[in-house]
Parts: structure tokens; sequence; C-alpha cells
């Protein structure tokens, strides 16, 4: 059984704390009272309850740290050097459609740098952590990034652009390339889960852009921990912050980026 590190507890312990209540939810989602915060973008009051609870269980165990949250922003806390990055519902949009393909992502960063993550999917109880220089896993098994070097053998993620977004266009000519060239696309609706299924070895590889810290933070950590490589759209290391990700093995990173910039076919 993999050791886990008090702060992944902590994290864990919050993210199953807060799942309690969305399973609950979500088994009565229909009677949810909705509201619109902007175009397709909807917050239930599942995602604010769920914040809620997670910010107590992390603010109870360390009590001096920071917080990026999506619904109620920045806290800075009065130790300056570490914040929890915590989306508590992502997936919004599937939640409310009754769709299972959902989770609670919590992250820590220490000076800049994430340092551990946690993605928790309550409905199908898989829960991935990893830690910086420990490795990533699925409950109690190891990840690793999948081994395929070959575009046209592999299965990429993606995220889309919906109504009120930017990119449209580009976004369809991405697609084009990626789909002359690769197994096929998945767009799932939750970047946490897009980026944990990378780390299991399930996708190939995964971009998007549009994207906020809360929505990619404990997944970044989660696929450079399985052995794979993760940056901006660019090429860039900042991937929490920049707003685009590309994540993917060593190999497929620089095929998937030479297919998304140019066309090239880099199977």
């Amino acid at each position: 059984m993999a050791l886990r590190s008090a702060n992944i507890n902590v994290m864990v312990a919050a993210a199953n704390k807060a799942a309690r209540g969305l399973v609950r939810d979500f088994g009565e989602v229909e009677q949810l009272q909705v509201s619109v915060k902007g175009p397709s973008d909807f917050v239930s009051t599942a995602d604010m309850r769920a914040e809620k609870i997670i910010k107590a269980e992390l603010r109870k165990a360390r009590p001096d740290w920071g917080f990026m949250m999506e619904e109620s922003g920045v806290d800075e806390g009065r130790d300056p050097r570490h914040r929890w990055i915590v989306d508590p519902l992502d997936g919004t949009t599937n939640f409310l459609h009754g769709i299972p393909h959902f989770a609670t992502s919590i992250a820590l960063e220490k000076e800049g740098e994430i340092i551990a993550g946690v993605v928790l999917n309550p409905i199908t109880d898989e829960l991935y952590w990893a830690e910086k220089g420990q490795g990533a896993f699925m409950n109690d098994r190891r990840l690793r990034v999948s081994s395929r070097r070959a575009v046209e053998h592999s299965l990429f993620a993606t995220g889309i652009p919906f109504r009120g977004r930017p990119r449209h266009g580009p976004f369809l000519r991405e697609l084009g390339r990626v789909m002359a060239v690769s197994a096929g696309i998945r767009r799932n609706g939750a970047a946490s889960l897009d980026l944990a299924f990378t780390a299991a070895g399930r996708f190939e590889g995964y971009w998007e852009s549009g994207l906020h810290p809360w929505d990619v933070a404990a997944g970044v950590i989660l696929v450079r921990e399985a052995g794979g490589f993760v940056t901006a759209l660019d090429g860039g290391p900042d991937a929490v912050h920049s707003g685009t990700i590309l994540a993917a093995n060593q190999h497929m990173h620089t095929a998937l980026r030479a297919v998304l910039d140019d066309g090239v076919d880099a199977a």
C-alpha cells in the first residue's frame, strides 16, 4: 500500500467529506437550485456547499495557509508560502445533467510550485493523488502515463469552447488536424479527470485552452509524477496559470504539439 503524507491525508479527508454531499445531491439533481453565473456556466447549491466544506476542513488542519477557490476567490492567509487551489465540483455541467463524470480537485502550492494534488470522482470511487517526488496513484495503484509513441494509435482528450467562450474557429482547426491523424478524440467535460486519465495511461494526451488554475492544478502534478510532460500549449512551463495546457508522455507531447501547431502529420 502506498504511504500518504500528512498533507495528502488532509486533502483526501476534505475531498471525501465534500463528496458525501455531492453524491447525495447528484441523486436529486433535478431538485437542485441552480443559478446562472455566465453563459453555459452554472453554479449549483451543491457546488457552493462542497467548497465551504473543503475550506473549513483544510483551514482546520492548516489554519495559516491561503486559498484560491473557484467560487470564493483568493484568500491570502497568514502564510504566503502555502496555498490551496480548489475546484469543489469540476464538471458542473455534467453534474447538473445527471452525467456521472465529475470530480473534486485540490492542489497544494508552495512558493508558486504545485507540490501535491488530489482528484476524487465520488461516483466511481476513484481517488487520484500525487506528491512531488513520490509518484502518482489511483487509490493504491501506481500510475504511469501511456507508452505509445505513434499518433495514429493514440487517443486524445480535449475541451470544446462553448457559448460565450472564444476560440471556436481556431479550436475547430485544431480538432480537424488531430482527427486526421489520431485514433480518436474524447471531450468528457472535466479537466481534472482528463489529466487524471492521462496520468493513468487511458489517454495518450490532453490539450485545452480557456482554463483556470483550479481546473488543472491537481491534475498537472498527477501527470508529471506519472512520468508525463505538462506545458502550456505554446510550450511554456506554466501550465497552471497560463490558461492553456498540453499534457502527454515525452514522445506524444512533442508529436501532439506539432500537429496542433501546424497540422504536420507527426505520427
